[in-house]
């Protein structure tokens, strides 16, 4: 019976005391998190802080060795991704769970078929529905699109429309903006609104500070699988957040000297790449890299970023023009002949073109190197030798394992994967390190880190080309800024005498606000 004069809270996810193992390491150490309805609530905590293991737990996917749910008051045993389901809770994965030759509602319907007298799939009925459920929330997805051809931003619409789909009332978001352009976060952030105002609840996982500041109610922070606390979103700022979060101060702006430039490491001539479709996605662009810089690359995504560094890489195809890396023609070169003219990448998609997934962390740190006489003998490979080797990339790069250089890759959280792959191409010391996304989904700790290692190559004398959809990481961390637009580079600008908005509108493709005689090269 209710008590005059005391305010009830009406929780709709309770996890009390969760603790969660994998053997002997402790993945959540008795944490509790309280969702009321209709709030975002944010989970914050650095990568491997045991995020993704709490969400998981609730989505049924991890049994807990301790504590409690409750749904609704109720408490609930979530054995499988299915119970979940039905009491009403759908997750957003952050590395989408989609076939990528399948249509949007092939890939919505999933598991959950329409039939038609028992055993035909409706399809047709079921993409009706999709249209309506993505008209009601403001989705905009075409549900006969494949999956293959539309945005990653698109593809995470596809994701948010599977859980509505199955009739989620409460949804959590693991990272949801690692791989989305600002746009599309800021599209993503009115889609959420939309939600909580149709009476949905949101847990969002992220380590975006800015984001949780725009759009959470209250924030839950976890440090080393321990829960922090519980603090009201008005009543705080990022740097509390930050130090919260990793226990210390943190510096947002990345501290660094004026850059000196000498020669040409990389230089592009007029380069035209098609992408699978034989559309051309790289027109005519020009571009240098000199030893001593980072050169930024400001774009939106779809503007020839990713045919542009396949294109160096030797990843994809070159129509026509000229790559030269150190004086020598790599155009159209395999990628192991570019690699040894000296360059290193860091790729913008780590599963797929960063790590072998099934192969441990030390022998993902050998990948590029396992041949060269450092480690090989007459075609045997010493083990020893790259164990010892990635021990010592794990120790500089603070890669957390769990068990060292055996662990498998894909039992690192992504921040991890992403320290591991920055170590093991900047160990090889090249004379271009590609950064393509290097910070995406990480938090303001390994950001912090990421960024003080390109700089630190850059007063090295290396060469750094830095493509990154975060505006504030390219103006902050480059010495040069090239605007890219529908596949060329439309200006060059120099980050201290420019602004977001300015930069915001060359990425558009709009140069006609740049005012004769200014002065300012923008």
């Amino acid at each position: 019976m209710p008590i005059k004069g005391v305010k009830y809270v009406e929780y709709v996810i309770e996890m009390l005391n969760i603790r969660k193992e994998f053997g002997g390491f402790v993945a959540n150490d008795n944490i509790t998190l309280q969702l009321k309805k209709g709030e975002i609530h944010a989970l914050l905590g650095e990568n491997g802080a045991g995020k993704s293991t709490l969400m998981n737990v609730l989505f049924g996917l991890y049994q807990p060795e301790g504590g409690e749910i409750k749904v609704r008051g109720k408490v609930e045993k979530i054995t499988n991704p299915n119970v979940a389901n039905d009491l009403g809770i759908g997750m957003v994965h952050q590395h989408f769970m989609l076939v990528d030759n399948f249509t949007v509602t092939e890939n919505i319907v999933l598991g959950s078929e329409p039939k038609k007298f028992g055993f035909v799939v409706n399809i047709k009925d079921a993409a009706k529905d999709i249209q309506a459920l993505s008209e009601k929330y403001g989705l905009d997805v075409d549900p006969n699109a494949k999956i293959e051809d539309i945005s990653v931003g698109m593809q995470q619409r596809v994701e948010i429309l599977k859980t509505l789909y199955r009739g989620a009332e409460i949804l959590i978001f693991d990272e949801p903006t690692a791989s989305l352009t600002p746009q599309e976060i800021e599209e993503l952030i009115q889609i959420m609104h939309r939600l909580i105002e149709e009476g949905k609840s949101i847990i969002l996982i992220t380590h975006k500070l800015k984001e949780i500041m725009d759009v959470s109610d209250r924030v839950t922070v976890i440090r080393k699988g321990q829960g922090i606390g519980t603090v009201v979103t008005a009543e705080t700022n990022p740097e509390q957040l930050a130090e919260l979060m990793v226990g210390r101060q943190v510096n947002f702006k990345t501290e660094k000297t004026a850059a000196n430039p000498t020669e040409e490491v990389l230089s592009i001539k007029d380069l035209v790449v098609a992408d699978y479709r034989g559309v051309e996605k790289v027109k005519s662009l020009n571009l240098s890299v000199r030893r001593g810089e980072i050169v930024g690359i400001a774009g939106i995504d779809g503007n020839g970023q990713s045919e542009l560094i396949e294109a160096i890489t030797g990843l994809r195809k070159v129509k026509s023009g000229k790559i030269i890396l150190n004086n020598q023609d790599v155009t159209n070169k395999k990628p192991r002949q570019i690699t040894e003219t000296g360059l290193g990448h860091i790729p913008q998609d780590r599963h797929k073109h960063g790590l072998v997934l099934d192969f441990t962390i030390g022998h993902n740190i050998a990948l590029q190197t396992y041949y060269t006489p450092e480690f090989a003998k007459a075609g045997i490979i010493d083990y020893k030798k790259i164990s010892k080797k990635a021990n010592q990339i794990i120790e500089e790069f603070d890669v957390r394992t769990g068990h060292g250089e055996a662990t498998p890759a894909r039992a690192l959280s992504g921040g991890n994967q992403q320290k591991a792959i920055i170590g093991r191409e900047v160990d090889r010391n090249p004379d271009l390190l590609i950064a393509a996304l290097p910070t995406r989904g990480l938090d303001v700790g390994a950001i912090e880190f990421i960024h003080r290692r390109l700089i630190e190559q850059r007063d090295k004398g290396k060469a750094v080309l830095l493509i990154s959809f975060e505006l504030d990481e390219v103006m902050n961390v480059s010495d040069r800024i090239a605007v890219i637009y529908d596949g060329q580079i439309v200006d060059t600008v120099n980050p201290l005498e420019t602004t977001e908005q300015e930069l915001g509108l060359l990425m558009a493709g709009n140069t006609e606000f740049k005012e004769e005689g200014d002065g300012v090269n923008v």
